[in-house]
């Protein structure tokens, strides 16, 4: 079953005002990377969308363009190589440059994506309040003061403040393809990668998690993982006696929201999916480490998360530097299983009638 995705309703139009007020038609985003702070960008755009009724370009790293394509406020995405060497850059950049556009928005805020919006054709250039690398002297405005203090769906809106448009309701408007599988509900994702090999919970613990919830809720259980987590997701799924579904490397981007949005519950570390599903409004239970959930936890409402409660936390450091990742290893299976069947016990009352 497909979830539904928001669009521009009657009133994100009754409270935007004309684009003839502002002069901005043609509006350029700039959002590289990575996985999940696309979608932290979302309700931002979608501001920008109503308030302005613009037509919208974006800049991302080829790996997410097709994601991007997903994003029904966007008119156009253009990838941009993360190579300066490739060969593909010269047609990048004169994509890039093929459009004069009202308003550059970079919601990166670093040198690189601060370049990008110098290169590109356009009357005003803004840059976001989070601005580091020097990229400030690239812009002819920042929106605002900066403030870490909050959840990044949040510091990117203040180029909403800035512009004085509504600040909306959080939409983040996808569609991806649905992926309909045979597998009863409830379906719960396991997510136990990242990039940081500082976020990761330790494997056996997902793998304790998935087999105490076919026990007790009879899930079905499936693991997400990119192409090399192939292997180690394989060597879980041996684990498991139950419905098992090992998805890793399998999937495309596309495919990965057509899944998400299918699942009754994700568990996942501080990861692109996890924020996927939580955009997607999946219920979400987070795992969490070294990275601080106030910033970068699953967005919105019916989500959970679960943390150690150690004085280094958080530190942000892709290793810990004490070399035990004792931060994540506090936090019990039994602890995840617990609030995991709470948060499957609407699923398994609407599965029972």
């Amino acid at each position: 079953m497909q979830k539904k995705t928001a669009h521009l309703t009657a009133a994100d139009r009754s409270h935007a005002p004309a684009a003839a007020t502002t002069g901005f038609s043609r509006v350029l985003i700039i959002k590289l990377s990575s996985f999940g702070d696309l979608f932290h960008a979302l309700p931002t755009v979608h501001c920008l969308k109503a308030g302005l009724k613009a037509s919208i370009d974006w800049v991302v790293h080829p790996a997410y363009q097709e994601l991007v394509a997903c994003f029904p406020d966007v008119d156009r995405v253009i990838p941009l190589t993360r190579n300066i060497f490739a060969g593909t850059l010269p047609k990048n950049l004169r994509a890039l440059r093929a459009t004069q556009y009202d308003l550059i928005i970079d919601l990166q805020g670093i040198l690189k994506s601060a370049l990008v919006g110098r290169i590109a054709h356009g009357s005003q250039r803004f840059g976001p309040s989070f601005h580091r690398e020097g990229s400030r002297l690239f812009y002819q405005k920042t929106a605002g003061p900066r403030n870490k203090d909050r959840h990044a769906v949040e510091e990117n809106l203040d180029i909403v403040r800035c512009l004085e448009l509504p600040v909306l309701p959080p939409v983040f408007s996808m569609t991806f393809p649905e992926q309909l599988g045979k597998e009863p509900a409830p379906r719960v994702a396991l997510i136990p990668f990242s990039r940081w090999p500082s976020k990761n919970w330790p494997a056996a613990s997902f793998i304790q998690v998935g087999r105490d919830l076919q026990e007790h809720a009879n899930a079905s259980i499936f693991l997400i993982g990119g192409i090399a987590e192939m292997a180690a997701c394989q060597d879980m799924q041996n684990e498991f006696k139950g419905r098992v579904v090992n998805l890793a490397g399998r999937l495309s981007l596309p495919q990965l929201g057509g899944v998400l949005q299918t699942m009754n519950l994700v568990i996942a570390n501080d990861s692109g999916p996890m924020h996927m599903a939580a955009s997607l409004g999946t219920p979400v239970l987070g795992i969490f480490g070294p990275t601080d959930p106030r910033r970068t936890g699953p967005y919105g409402q019916g989500h959970r998360v679960v943390k150690g409660k150690l004085h280094c936390q958080p530190c942000f450091a892709r290793k810990c530097k004490f070399k035990d990742a004792a931060c994540l290893s506090t936090v019990t299976p039994q602890q995840v299983t617990t609030i995991a069947l709470e948060m499957l016990a609407p699923a398994a009352g609407a599965a029972s009638k």
